[in-house]
């Protein structure tokens, strides 16, 4: 087996030359680069090689995905069949949850927009390298795996493809590719989405399969998400459980519903060192600060029950972050690496006020009462001021220090009382 292997790989690095100076150089080369660590070295300099590559980078935060995909697959099932027959008295995991008639569901509704999420991206960025004669880039595998699990179970598929190539095109490529660009691409893919077909991302026909294809006629499936609910009607009754809001089994987007599984893919994230803790720590605290201040806000007496902010804004602030896709948000986008901030200092501001701010969106909209998306593309934009503030500063803070500094003469007498000086 070995043998073969080595036989295969050896053609593929023939191929690779007869293939380098041809405009389809970059598209076989990343064929080649995904089956194989790439064999190019460097020609000049001191270098050291780490273990880590993009690609590792990248197949490392989708396999933090995968559980929230393969949970998301059952959930469309067990949402499905819960909205037609009602909820079982007894919920039991294994006998209503995980089954094959809901998994089915997750095959036929959620791997579709996973496989055009892929093919038509990957398809956009092998364009722009042939065209521009660069290596293909391996930074739309997360957002590849990141957009189906954003977006609502019955977004069509061609709708989904007009949008991946808008935010492939102008959310990354217009800015020069992975790394250059300024906005998340799979959220400005789901902010196309958002305001290009409002009703095919938002109410309450569209979080579970089959609400918005038989929308008007008196068989359709209503799936209304809690923010949902709580922003239209107001108060905090509904038939979840905190259990089931926090493990996920409730209606909204493909895959932010679990947040157990969200944490533990953050946790991975963390201890592999590919996310920032500071960013999904700070992003919680301005959460549950913005959630504490309407709290008291209600508590006060300022909103009454008839205010149109007051469901939301009653709602106990800590349960902001079990519903919705804030904890989502958080952990896979807030955190990305080129559009977050780059100074420490800058990661605990800007997280800060991607959870303050979505809590305020959530609340003062309550025609969309999911705002964490908005709050993190708002943030992106200001990333890099933050990170310019941070740096100047810590540049004042430096030069203050030069100039109170003591400059001891050479002489080692003069320098002793010098240095008796400055005690006293």
């Amino acid at each position: 087996m070995r043998d073969k292997r080595l036989t295969f790989k050896k053609r593929l690095h023939i191929l690779k030359h007869r293939f380098r100076d041809k405009k389809l150089a970059p598209a076989f080369n990343a064929f080649h680069t995904f089956l194989f660590t790439p064999d190019e070295t460097t020609h000049s300099g001191s270098h050291i090689r780490g273990a880590d590559d993009l690609k590792r980078t990248m197949n490392t935060v989708i396999m933090a995905l995968i559980p929230i995909l393969l949970f998301s697959m059952f959930n469309a099932g067990y949402q499905h069949y819960s909205a037609v027959n009602g909820f079982p008295e007894n919920f039991s995991v294994w006998n209503d949850f995980i089954t094959w008639d809901n998994f089915w569901i997750g095959i036929i509704k959620v791997l579709p927009l996973v496989v055009v999420s892929y093919g038509v991206g990957l398809l956009v960025e092998f364009i722009f390298a042939v065209i521009k004669g660069h290596e293909v880039e391996e930074g739309y595998l997360v957002t590849g795996m990141l957009v189906p699990l954003i977006v609502p179970i019955d977004t069509p598929l061609w709708m989904l493809a007009v949008a991946v190539v808008f935010g492939v095109v102008i959310g990354k490529e217009v800015f020069g590719g992975t790394g250059m660009n300024i906005l998340n691409p799979a959220l400005t893919i789901r902010a196309f989405l958002f305001f290009a077909y409002p009703t095919w991302m938002s109410g309450d026909k569209v979080w579970v399969y089959e609400g918005m294809e038989r929308a008007g006629t008196p068989d359709a499936i209503s799936g209304e998400t809690i923010l949902g609910y709580l922003a239209q009607n107001g108060g905090n009754e509904f038939s979840y459980t905190v259990s089931d809001m926090f493990f996920g089994f409730i209606p909204g987007s493909v895959g932010e519903t679990s947040t157990f599984l969200i944490i533990l893919g953050g946790l991975f994230l963390v201890f592999s060192k590919i996310a920032s803790w500071r960013i999904m720590v700070s992003a919680v605290a301005g959460a549950l600060a913005m959630g504490l201040i309407f709290n008291g806000v209600v508590d006060a007496g300022w909103i009454t029950e008839t205010s149109k902010f007051y469901g939301l804004m009653s709602f106990d602030f800590w349960k902001h972050l079990i519903v919705g896709g804030l904890a989502f948000g958080i952990v896979y986008m807030a955190t990305d690496p080129v559009t977050g901030s780059q100074t420490n200092r800058g990661k605990w501001i800007y997280g800060f006020l991607i959870g303050f701010i979505s809590v305020m969106i959530r609340v003062f909209n309550p025609a969309y009462p999911e705002g964490v998306f908005l709050a993190i593309l708002l943030m992106n934009v200001f990333a890099p001021t933050i990170d310019h503030y941070v740096v100047q500063g810590n540049i004042k803070r430096r030069l203050k220090r030069f100039k109170n500094a003591v400059i001891l003469p050479k002489d080692s007498e003069e320098k002793e009382a010098a240095l008796k000086v400055e005690t006293i």
